[in-house]
Parts: C-alpha cells; structure tokens; sequence
C-alpha cells in the first residue's frame, strides 16, 4: 500500500509540473504573440519569395551593358485624328499597339519585335509629351521570346491630356566578360575595414586586460595584506604622486614646445637623452646588489634609476613631437604607400596624449609604494600605543581624502550645487570611516588588502562586461563621430572586460606547486608572477585571444548598425533601402570572413598551443 501511494504521488506531482509547464508556455505564446495566420498571409509569402530569391542572387558580378529604348505614342482619349506612326526600318526593335488610343480603363495590347532575345524589361507609361520623361510609371516587365518577340496587355491609366503620351520599353543586354561590380568593391573594402577594426580592438583589449587579469586574479591576491598603517599612507601617497606626475607631464611638454623649434637640436637631445638613461640604468643594474655599508651605496643606484626613468619619458616626449611633422611630410611623398605616413603621425599623436596619464599612474604608483615602504618601517618600529594613535590619524586623513576625490567625481558628474559643503560631509564621513577602521583593527593587524582590490576589479570587470558593445559603440560614436575608430574603441573596451575575467580565471586555475616553489625562494611578486605564472598561461592565453579576434569580426557586423564602421555599417544601409541582392553580397562576405577567421584560429591552436 505504501508503494502505491509513493507512485500515486509521484504521478500526481508529475502531471503538475507538465500542467505548470504548459501554463508557462502558452503564456509565453500570449507574450510573444506567436501568430502563424501571420506566417501564412498571401503578402506574407510574396515578400518571403521576394527576399529569398534576392538573396540567393548576390550582387557580385556585373557586365558591360548595352541598353535599348523603344517608345511608341500612346493618346488617351482617342483624338479626332491620330497621326500615322510609320515605320521607317522595321530591322530594328519597334513597337505596335492595338488599339493606338483609347479611355481610360480599357485594355490595349502591345507588341514588339526584334528585341534582343530571351531577354527582360521594364514597360513604362509616359505621361508627358517628352518621351525621354524621367517622371515614367513602370506598368509591368516584358519578355522577349527566342526571336526577340513578346505581347504585353494592360490596363490605359486615368491620365487623359490632348497631347501625345508615350509607352517606353528599356531593355539591356550583357556584353564582354563579367567583372565585379560596385557592390562587390563596397564590400571588400569594408570587409577589409572590419577584420582591421576587430585586429586593432582585440590588441587594445589585450593590452590592457592582461595586467588587469593578474589582479583579478583570487589565488594571487589572497595572501596580499597590509597593515593599516601600510595602506593608509599609500592612500595618502597616490594622489600627490598622481598630482606630481601631471606636473612633471606639462613641465615636459613647455621643455617640448621651446626647443622643438630647431629640428636638429630636438634629434640630438632626444639621442642624448636615450643614451644617458642606457647609461644609467646599466649603473643601477650592476651595482644595486652591492653589499656596502656606506648608505651611499645603495641610495645612488635608485637613483640613477629615477634618472634614467625620467630621461626615458623624456625621449619619448622629444620623439612623439618629432614624429608629427614628419609622418605628415612622409605621407605628402609615398602616395599610395601614404598611410604608413599617417600611421607615424597617429602613433606619435597616441605616445603624446597617453604620455601624461602614463606619468601621472608611474608617479601615483611609485609615490604609494614609497609611502607604503614608511608605513612598513613605522609599523616594525614604533610602539603598540603609539602604532595605534598614528593608525588613528593616517586612517582618518585617508579615508577624508579617497571620500573627497570620490565627491569631486560625484559633483562633477551631477553638478551638484554648494560644492564646498558636498565636499566637507564627504571628507567628514570618510574620516570617520577611517576612524571606525582603525578603532576595530588591531595594530599590525593585516587586511586583506588584495582580496578587496580582487573584489573591486572583478565588480569593475562584470558590469562592464553587462555591456554590450553595440551600447559602447552609440556612446563611443558620440566621442569620436560615426565611423570604424568608434567600433574600435567600443570592442576594444568590452575586449578588456571579457579577456581579464577569461585571463583571471586561467591563472587561478594553474598549478600551485611552481608558484610555491618561486615563492619560497624569497622572490618577489613580480617574479613571481613572471617565473611561475606567465609560463604556465601563455598557450591558454594565445587561444583566448584568437577566439576573442574570432568574435570580434563577428560583433563588428553588429557595431555597424549604430554607426560603428566595418561591414555592418553598410549592411544596415542595404537592408533599410531593401536592396538584398546587395545585403546578401556583405552576408556572405561574413559567412567567408567568419568561416576563414576559424580555419586560421585552430590552425593558431594546433600550432602554438
């Protein structure tokens, strides 16, 4: 008995979710208003039939053309007396109606003869007394039998005048060898454009979300922590040194812009400056491991490194102005090779714009670890007491400063009105936070500081990978105008956001022994990253980012619809004038792309991975 009411409510609950599920589905068809009598409209199938044959045609081909025009007077109503129409060399096409005039409404015939043959045409009603009327009302197409004969009946249209109108048939004929046709030219060009854009923005995200993945990454950032001394004043260090380089990048750029004048003073410093950091850093590479007591010793090689830094972003400045002017003055010489050139001018123009930001990070980073290097030596020296009062007051100062930098971002944003009130509650409540931190962590206590920073990036990562590329291209298009560099820089940042999570997720899945083996020897993160690490994701790495190439020239067709350049960019174009035969020629232009990008992919993986 018991065995059968299990199965009697087993069956019962069965049915239920089959009734449950159906309930959802049929709500599902209400909701997406599935409606096959749509399917099965006589217009409906026309314009399937339509599409479908002029996709199946592909605008690739074209020929030389040789056009025939034929018009024949056509009177509506009927004249007192109608001119006779004689025929002056009936060897060439002509035409005859039968009758020559009637009303409207009434159906005449048309007949032609010596057309070229097998072929077909347009007939149009002329309603002017100008035959060659570009203003003509296509009645219909003809087509012409083996021996260039064909009979056409139609209706007379409600266009009565007392002059003379015109039937005009136009047919053309196929000459000489087929070549490709604009089409086809469009479309290679822009398929070209497309593989670029998707190469550019696969390298751009590379880039970047290679570095990123190593902090995205939970094994490599589970064991970083810092004590609240170490992380308050490297908070405290960022945005001075962050200040410090953008000063140092303008004081630069002045340096710049006052010798640039002389092209072959700016030659030699850049040389000179070039050749001083190689110096220098050869000097701090043999004698930083030096086993001197004298203090001297050891400070010196540091820095004739922070030197030689300096030199190096120096020559970098002096030769991203220098090669402005003169990749726009190679392009002006090469001709068609002129876009090497342009490269040189937008490369330099790239060096000179990012140079700033470069500086401003080298310096936020190099001036955090420097105060992260005191915090350290005042968290070994100084007594728990009075540990814990710095901690109290560092942890105070730099929670009012990250809170005001987070305020002067939110008040820019919104514009908020009475800033210096917004920006005192801001600094105000971080100081308390920093307080309230310092007060529950004990000193020398260690934070998880790496964890937090894994959590910041990986949430960073997510909701800019929630994005979709076409939503980057709209804004993207807004920064740079319509064109393929907005689709560039639009899947170049969703490229970042999807490669770092890939990336990350490959690093943590390596093998621990080789990273506790590098770690045990005193190594640093850095070398750690670069002994045990990179040599275990380089080949998972490659894979990744040809598929990531892969899916780039798929989602450029998308990013063309909002003006994001590539092949998409002229698909849209065509579908919205419904010119399919022209949409087919660019879809299967992508299904070969496609179909080739993963060919040479796994050809890629089998090769090198």
């Amino acid at each position: 008995m018991n065995k059968k009411s299990a199965s009697l409510w087993k069956s019962f609950r069965i049915g239920i979710l089959i009734l449950a599920a159906l309930i959802v589905y049929a709500y599902g068809f209400q909701v997406t208003k599935v409606n096959l009598g749509e399917f099965r409209k006589e217009s409906r199938q026309e314009s399937r039939v339509r599409v479908m044959r002029a996709l199946a045609r592909p605008d690739i081909f074209a020929y030389q053309q040789v056009e025939t025009t034929v018009v024949v007077p056509l009177y509506i109503p009927c004249p007192a007396e109608i001119p006779q129409n004689t025929l002056t060399d009936q060897s060439q096409p002509y035409l005859i109606l039968t009758p020559a005039c009637g009303k409207p409404g009434e159906e005449i015939k048309v007949e032609g003869f010596n057309f070229p043959p097998n072929l077909k045409g347009p007939l149009y009603f002329v309603p002017s007394s100008d035959p060659a009327d570009k203003l003509a009302l296509q009645k219909g197409n003809i087509q012409a039998d083996s021996q260039g004969h064909f009979v056409f009946s139609f209706k007379l249209p409600d266009r009565l005048s007392d002059q003379v109108q015109y039937l005009r048939v136009i047919v053309r004929q196929n000459v000489g060898l087929p070549h490709f046709s604009a089409t086809a030219i469009e479309t290679w060009n822009k398929i070209i454009e497309t593989i670029f854009l998707a190469l550019l923005a696969t390298t751009i995200g590379t880039l970047f979300s290679i570095p990123i993945s190593f902090f995205a990454a939970r094994n490599l950032m589970k064991d970083v922590k810092s004590s609240v001394t170490q992380i308050a004043l490297s908070l405290l260090g960022w945005p001075f040194g962050v200040f410090g380089g953008l000063i140092l990048a303008r004081w630069m750029g002045e340096i710049n812009s006052l010798i640039r004048a002389n092209i072959f003073f700016s030659i030699g410093l850049t040389a000179g400056c070039a050749l001083a950091a190689y110096g220098l850093l050869r000097y701090a590479f043999f004698h930083r491991s030096g086993n001197s007591s004298f203090g001297w010793r050891l400070i010196v090689p540091q820095f004739a490194q922070m030197i030689a830094v300096l030199l190096t972003v120096q020559s970098f400045f002096l030769i991203s102005q220098l090669g402005i002017p003169a990749g726009m003055a190679i392009a002006t010489h090469l001709g068609k090779m002129a876009f090497l050139g342009n490269f040189i001018t937008q490369l330099s123009d790239l060096m000179l714009t990012s140079l700033p930001a470069v500086l401003a990070i080298g310096g936020g980073a190099v001036l955090g670890s420097l105060f992260g290097n005191l915090g350290r030596k005042l968290n070994e020296r100084l007594s728990i007491h009075a540990l814990k009062v710095v901690d109290f007051l560092l942890a105070m100062l730099a929670g009012a400063l990250l809170c005001l930098i987070i305020a002067a971002v939110i008040g820019w944003l919104y514009e908020i009105p009475n800033l210096g009130r917004f920006y005192l509650i801001a600094s105000g409540l971080g100081a308390i936070l920093g307080a309230v931190l310092a007060g529950l962590t004990k000193p020398r206590q260690p934070l998880p500081v790496g964890l937090a920073i894994y959590t910041i990036t990986r949430t960073v990562l997510n909701a800019v990978r929630s994005i979709e590329a076409l939503i980057m291209a709209i804004v993207a298009v807004i920064w740079v105008g319509i064109g393929p560099f907005a689709g560039v820089l639009a899947l170049g940042l969703h490229t970042i956001a999807s490669l770092a999570k890939l990336y990350s997720e490959q690093v943590e899945s390596i093998s621990p022994g080789p990273l506790e083996a590098v770690m045990a020897t005193g190594a640093t993160r850095l070398q750690t990253i670069v002994y045990a690490v990179i040599p275990q994701i380089i080949p998972p790495y490659i894979s990744f980012t040809m598929y990531r190439w892969d899916i780039n020239v798929r989602m450029s067709t998308i990013i063309g619809f909002a003006g994001g350049g590539g092949i998409g960019f002229l698909l849209i174009q065509n579908i919205n004038l419904l010119n399919y035969r022209a949409a087919s020629t660019q879809m299967l232009a992508i299904a070969i792309v496609v179909a080739a990008m993963d060919y040479f992919s796994s050809w890629m993986r089998e090769k090198y991975v």
